[in-house]
């Protein structure tokens, strides 16, 4: 039978659970962002130390414990330490699948003990049948959260393509996995069994994967959220079956947040999450690897753009997921700072969607020690392009890309842009012109106002602030 908590593991827990709230409170602003980081990470750590100073529990395998947590801890310390800000959200991916596994193999640990309880005492239901459905729940979906995670962690490191990758069948596959993890687990409710708990397991799997499949291109970072809320519900259903608050408000706490970021993300692109999940299927999906354009535009020099910057009296920057590639948001930061040492208002455009992740740009430039009060979010700054004498767009593409209001047939149709288009002048740092995520020309690129810098954006920068200094 299950031990009896005592008070003071509950008070710690609470007060644990406490702190993960505040956590999140902290996290929803710059200024405490930090500060609520290392409040939920202090909790954590407490969390788990817990259990090795309750008597009572009598543990087993203590030293494999204290082995797992040691490797977990440096390959979390070294992972934080070597991951590039352009490799962010491929980590993110790797321990969101991590959180989702571990919690339906305890479930199935759980599930195991429960068996064994239950045939000591055969005359007695010593569970009902809410613990029953919520140890399915977590095995179900803990595993498409793991399997879902290492294929957007796939897609994501290009270890393999990122368009969608559909093939006949597979709604029907998708469909008819999902029918039976719904009927095993009602009968692991009905008639709990070990097998149907690993039959369970082996179905996520395969409906985590199939539900990834599909989804391409810019729409990986919203499945990434998407299937972090799937981790949060789950340990927050593990928490009810191990009877542990800490779990039950933590797992809440992200299955919450990550399900209203999600939604959040999907409306920033002006689409539905059905739509991002299986739009492909029907063509809908942001496809992703276009190919390169050989259509003429106009391009310059560092020193031509110099001149561009250098007498605009009103600059607006659009950062974008190339910025992270080149490491180059140091010297965008050096370049800004010395235009407005002469005079020109700058500030920065961001959009929800811009780079990789939610709040990819943000990060990105806080890092430069970017002012947060001249970092603008879209629908704040996009009335203000109208009077702009020059955006400079730092390898973004899709966020700026007209097609989004223009052409009903392109995949990030009725995505909410910034208004770049709107400007006197654009300048556009590119690599070359291949298209953005989504797959697609930007006609802006083609527009008489707009001027092209091919090269590294880092480089680019850097050239393009020695001209501006000499001007």
């Amino acid at each position: 039978m299950d031990v009896v908590m005592p008070v003071w593991v509950q008070l710690v827990f609470l007060l644990c659970a406490v702190c993960f709230i505040l956590a999140l409170k902290g996290l929803s602003g710059p200024r405490t962002a930090r500060a609520g980081n290392l409040l939920g990470a202090g909790a954590a750590v407490v969390a788990c130390a817990v259990p090795f100073f309750w008597s009572e529990l009598d543990l087993d395998h203590v030293a494999l414990m204290l082995v797992a947590i040691a490797i977990g801890t440096v390959g979390g310390v070294v992972g934080a330490q070597k991951v590039t800000m352009t490799q962010m959200p491929q980590m993110v991916a790797l321990f969101n699948g991590v959180g989702g596994g571990a919690a339906a193999l305890v479930a199935l640990l759980e599930l195991h003990h429960m068996l064994e309880e239950q045939s000591a005492f055969p005359g007695i239901d010593l569970f009902n049948w809410f613990v029953y459905a919520a140890t399915a729940f977590t095995i179900v979906v803990g595993s498409v959260s793991f399997a879902g995670s290492i294929v957007t962690f796939a897609k994501l490191q290009e270890l393999m393509t990122s368009r969608p990758v559909t093939f006949p069948g597979l709604p029907f596959l998708f469909g008819g996995s999902f029918v039976v993890a719904v009927a095993l687990s009602v009968q692991l409710v009905q008639s709990p069994a070990m097998w149907i708990g690993i039959l369970l397991a082996l179905l996520g799997l395969v409906i985590g994967v199939l539900l990834v499949l599909p989804v391409g291109g810019a729409d990986v970072p919203i499945v990434i959220s998407l299937l972090n809320a799937f981790t949060g519900l789950t340990v927050a259903a593990g928490g009810y079956v191990l009877n542990n608050t800490v779990l039950l408000v933590a797992g809440t706490l992200v299955g919450a947040s990550g399900t209203f970021l999600t939604l959040l993300m999907a409306g920033a692109m002006g689409r539905s999450v059905a739509n991002i999940l299986f739009g492909a299927l029907r063509g809908g999906s942001t496809l992703g690897a276009g190919e390169a354009s050989e259509r003429p535009v106009r391009s310059a020099g560092p020193e031509d753009v110099a001149i561009l910057l250098g007498y605009a009296d009103r600059v607006i920057i659009v950062p974008g997921y190339g910025l992270a590639v080149a490491q180059a948001q140091h010297t965008l930061r050096e370049l800004v700072d010395v235009l407005i040492a002469r005079g020109t208002k700058v500030d920065y455009a961001i959009h929800p969607v811009a780079g990789r992740m939610p709040g990819h740009m943000n990060v990105l430039l806080a890092e430069a020690q970017v002012p947060y009060e001249r970092l603008i979010e879209m629908d704040e700054i996009n009335s203000e392009f109208k009077q702009t004498d020059v955006v400079l767009v730092v390898g973004a593409n899709d966020v700026v890309n007209p097609a989004a209001r223009t052409t009903p047939s392109a995949p990030i149709y009725g995505m909410p842009i910034l208004n770049a288009d709107e400007a006197q002048q654009v300048v556009f740092m590119k690599r070359s012109m291949r298209p953005g995520f989504a797959g697609i020309e930007n006609e802006l690129l083609f527009d008489p106002r707009t001027t092209l810098l091919f090269g590294d954006a880092k480089d680019s920068l850097g050239k393009l602030l020695n001209a501006v200094k000499a001007l």
